[in-house]
């Protein structure tokens, strides 16, 4: 009877999942988390967002459940987790990206019907939200994820889909030439962000990299979560074009969402596909067994591959590296 319990349990926990979601994403949406720097009473809250009282008490009360909030008396504050992630002045904040999620949400609620169909759900979303939920996301990882790049010699780089242009950053902050290429409103918006992070010396260019041409003469081309987005064979033709716009030694690095070769974990991995079945009509999250085999079929040389966290890097050159020789020595 324990193991049941514990197997009801752990089922439990799955389908009620979505209730700390919710409770999360709502109080971003009603950016709580900017308020509780400092102790507030929750009728100061309710008071100040104009919301109910009572719904305040409880919405603040679970919070304080989840590891967001502290609560003294009748006073609640953000922990450091809120502050450092959740509040809009700190260049970690990820409250676009809960935003996002919002959207997300409402999509996912119709995954009954992406099963029966196959077909994602249609539904506009705000894209400068999306755009700076991906930022939010990057400035986590960005250094991280650009410093294992082998950057040795790479003075010209592309970052395709770049969306906020945050790897852009980074690279540039390197003393490399950037060009950003991605959607015109992505761009926009990238640009904005780039702006608002004082950074220069990145180039940009408008399109749709499926159709539209992405220049040429690269050392490197970075391209950071968007395979995904499509189908292998739009994939195949992206890499292509990859190939074809690096100069004699460059090299194309793939960032992507790690799965195992089974598809079955990690969870993260395996419900991206989920959503990315949800919300587009040929993505999924590809293997790095199928990344390689797309470079080395498309004539990468040098395929190599390093597993950081919950994603992986996947690199091919252009041109093939020998073995060092052997030197002669006179004895």
């Amino acid at each position: 009877m324990s193991n049941i319990r514990e197997e009801a349990k752990k089922l439990r926990e799955m389908w009620g999942g979505f209730r700390a979601s919710r409770v999360l994403i709502t109080a971003n949406n009603y950016r709580v988390y900017d308020l509780l720097k400092d102790y507030q009473t929750a009728r100061s809250v309710s008071e100040k967002l104009k919301i109910d009282l009572r719904a305040t008490e409880i919405l603040l009360d679970a919070l304080t459940s989840l590891g967001l909030l502290k609560k003294s008396g009748d006073k609640y504050k953000n922990l450091p987790i809120s502050n450092h992630l959740l509040t809009k002045e700190s260049p970690y904040y990820q409250g676009d990206m809960i935003r996002h999620a919002d959207y997300l949400w409402r999509n996912w609620s119709e995954l009954d019907e992406v099963i029966k169909t196959g077909n994602p759900v249609q539904r506009a979303r705000d894209y400068e939200t999306f755009i700076r939920g991906m930022h939010n996301l990057a400035t986590l990882k960005a250094k991280s994820v650009i410093k294992s790049i082998d950057l040795k010699g790479i003075k010209t780089a592309l970052d395709l889909g770049g969306g906020p242009g945050t790897y852009s950053m980074e690279m540039a902050k390197m003393g490399i030439k950037v060009t950003l290429f991605d959607y015109p409103e992505a761009i926009r918006i990238a640009k904005k962000i780039i702006e608002e992070k004082n950074v220069k010396g990145i180039n940009f260019i408008s399109g749709d990299f499926i159709i539209d041409d992405i220049g040429s003469d690269y050392d490197l081309i970075f391209a950071s979560q968007i395979l995904h987005s499509y189908s292998e064979k739009d994939n195949i033709l992206v890499l292509k074009k990859c190939k074809d716009a690096l100069n004699n030694k460059g090299k194309v690095v793939i960032h992507e969402f790690y799965i195992s070769e089974d598809r079955t974990r990690p969870v993260w991995g395996t419900l991206f596909s989920v959503n990315m079945l949800v919300n587009t009509t040929s993505g999924r999250t590809y293997t790095s067994k199928e990344i390689r085999k797309w470079l080395i079929d498309i004539g990468f040389k040098n395929i190599k591959e390093r597993l950081l966290d919950d994603t992986v890097l996947i690199e091919g050159k252009i041109f093939q590296t020998l073995p060092t020789p052997l030197k002669r020595v006179t004895l």
